[in-house]
């Protein structure tokens, strides 16, 4: 409300205002001398009208004429009182206190680091390994907030598909178009993801930095081991998570092959499913963990590596920050003004034919 407004000073909402909940009120004692006062009032009416008028009504003979304009002989004291009930609102230091809160968060650099070797087409997850992979990593980075979170992609080399970065929905949309295609040399250089994932975080001004590795297999090439790439993360304070993905045992995949159609001549390829041996050395990613003083977890289906990433998530949360502004405000002047206003129209009244209407 504009207090340079007069009707901020002539609204009647101030008095309904009052008695809500909106004050609180620095002197809380004197709200009930306001039902006091008019109970006074009231009792010495009582008093006057049943008790001394008896006497006077006993003195007179004759019956009085009713005389309307004798009931305006009440305005005066009526306003009189209305002026001590405005001041003891004023009195009792009606006050608005407003808090502001502002909350932020220091959020935490991520890097995922995501195999698309060969071995990632395995179908013992559905649609396969990396589809699994892909769309269990968007819905991890769906349930952050304040983070920026980047992505490299591996196979017999490295390279960034996305700087760390807080644009979520850029993000997501280059995880989507993660591929086998990305990469042509065959491999898994899980040292040389590792390093690259350090690289683009270690000089951030985060205060946390972490690593989520995802690989179902063990390192066959790129010239960084993974012993001295978690060294390396370990010397920058990154954590890493590793996750071994896939089942032991046979494991099914599709395989392309190609045949000769001899009445036409044509070659033709097509698609079956086979079972292959899945080996997978879990050694490697659990050194990596306990190096960097992170954690080893291996997933065998889609909805044990959704727990995992629900278990990194709540690991960890960014450190949510919040300051609180607080301001008080004293609103007796209106409540003062109205009493004053009041008191004068008394003033006015008491000396004029108001007052003396019921002695003419």
């Amino acid at each position: 409300m504009d207090e340079s407004n007069l009707w901020y000073w002539l609204n009647p909402s101030w008095v309904t205002e009052y008695f809500s909940d909106v004050y609180e009120f620095e002197r809380p004692w004197v709200k009930p001398l306001l039902f006091v006062l008019p109970l006074v009032l009231v009792l010495r009416f009582l008093y006057f009208q049943f008790v001394a008028g008896k006497l006077k009504t006993a003195q007179v003979t004759n019956k009085l004429p009713f005389d309307f304009f004798a009931l305006l002989a009440v305005i005066p004291p009526l306003l009189f009182v209305l002026a001590m009930e405005f001041m003891l609102m004023a009195l009792s230091g009606p006050l608005k206190t407003n808090e502001k809160v502002e909350t932020w968060t220091e959020g935490i650099d991520i890097m995922l680091a995501i195999d698309i070797s060969q071995s990632m087409e395995g179908m013992d997850f559905r649609p396969n390994r990396l589809e699994a992979a892909k769309k269990i990593a968007i819905d991890f980075i769906d349930g952050r907030k304040g983070d920026r979170i980047g992505v490299i992609v591996f196979r017999g080399e490295a390279f960034s598909k996305s700087p760390v970065t807080g644009d979520y929905e850029l993000l997501k949309a280059q995880i989507k178009e993660i591929s086998f295609q990305d990469i042509a040399n065959e491999g898994t250089a899980i040292g040389l993801a590792l390093a690259t994932s350090v690289n683009r975080i270690k000089d951030t001004d985060s205060k946390s930095k972490v690593v989520i590795l995802l690989s179902d297999g063990e390192q066959t090439a790129g010239n960084i081991e993974p012993q001295t790439a978690s060294a390396l993360a370990y010397s920058f304070g990154i954590k890493v998570y590793t996750i071994g993905l896939g089942k032991e045992g046979k494991v099914p995949y599709m395989q392309k092959y190609q045949y000769r159609d001899f009445m036409t001549g044509k070659i033709h390829t097509e698609e079956k499913e086979v079972l292959m041996d899945n080996n997978f050395n879990e050694k490697e990613l659990q050194e990596i963990a306990k190096t960097t003083k992170g954690k080893y977890f291996r997933a065998t289906s889609n909805n044990s590596l959704k727990t995992i990433f629900k278990e990194i998530d709540e690991m960890e949360k960014h450190e949510i920050k919040e300051d609180r502004y607080k301001s008080t405000k004293n609103f007796y002047e209106p409540y003062l003004l109205l009493g004053m206003a009041c008191f004068l129209l008394w003033l006015f009244t008491k000396s004029t034919f108001l007052t003396s209407a019921l002695h003419d």
